[in-house]
């Protein structure tokens, strides 16, 4: 990807969709498809609460188009149950299968960490030492600690993505200064429902021009994520 933002949303099965999005008549096994025509990103959570073979990943990409891409989540035993510690040959196994798995089509590797998990030097030094640099990284967390100097200068430095997100109660800023832009919509004020309004999204869509990487709405608990993410695009192909 060179000077391109990929838009699309963390979910696409989804029944508060149907009729807004995918026709009355559509049959859910076919709701993927329709997605695809439509969106050239997904980003696969399923990753996240069952650890996914090469086999599964293999399926995924024989039905997307040419030129798909899929950012995949870490799996939680990683993130929020080892939170890192004694996982080395765990996190390799997760890389080679998304390696393997989607080839070409692998977008970004998202490492979403709990509220809990505090900022720390041990802890920032960990990730450091235990990514592999061969993969596009991307670090969400969802605690203010994170938010320094230190963090974003240490990521630069090791050519690691720290994850821009709209979610409550964290500061709403685009980073569009490390090696890929990734956003994650949440929804705000309430958490995977809420909408955000034509005048956000055109002001988001102004901070991404020309830019390089990934736009996904995870406000999916409602129709919110699929009309935005329509809006979004049709603002950013004119």
């Amino acid at each position: 990807m060179k000077n391109q933002i990929a838009i699309g949303c963390s979910s696409f099965y989804n029944r508060f969709w149907k009729n807004i999005f995918y026709p009355r008549n559509l049959p859910s096994k076919s709701w993927f498809d329709f997605y695809c025509q439509h969106f050239n990103t997904y980003e696969f959570n399923g990753s996240f609460y069952k650890f996914p073979t090469v086999r599964v990943f293999n399926n995924w990409y024989n039905k997307t188009p040419e030129s798909f891409l899929f950012s995949i989540k870490v799996p939680k035993e990683i993130t929020h149950i080892k939170k890192l510690k004694d996982c080395e040959m765990l996190l390799n196994d997760f890389y080679e299968v998304c390696k393997e798995g989607m080839k070409e089509k692998l977008g970004a590797i998202l490492f979403q960490f709990p509220p809990s998990y505090n900022f720390s030097k041990q802890r920032l030094d960990n990730i450091i030492g235990l990514l592999n640099y061969d993969f596009q990284n991307v670090v969400e967390f969802r605690h203010i600690t994170w938010w320094n100097d230190e963090v974003w200068k240490t990521f630069k430095d090791n050519n690691i993505t720290f994850c821009s997100v709209s979610y409550p109660n964290l500061p709403v800023t685009i980073f569009n200064d490390f090696p890929l832009l990734y956003i994650r919509f949440h929804g705000v004020p309430k958490l995977f429902h809420s909408s955000y309004s034509t005048e956000q999204l055109h002001d988001l869509n102004e901070a991404i021009h020309s830019k390089n990487g990934f736009v996904y709405f995870n406000n999916t608990a409602s129709e919110a994520g699929i009309l935005n993410a329509l809006e979004l695009k049709r603002m950013h192909t004119k």
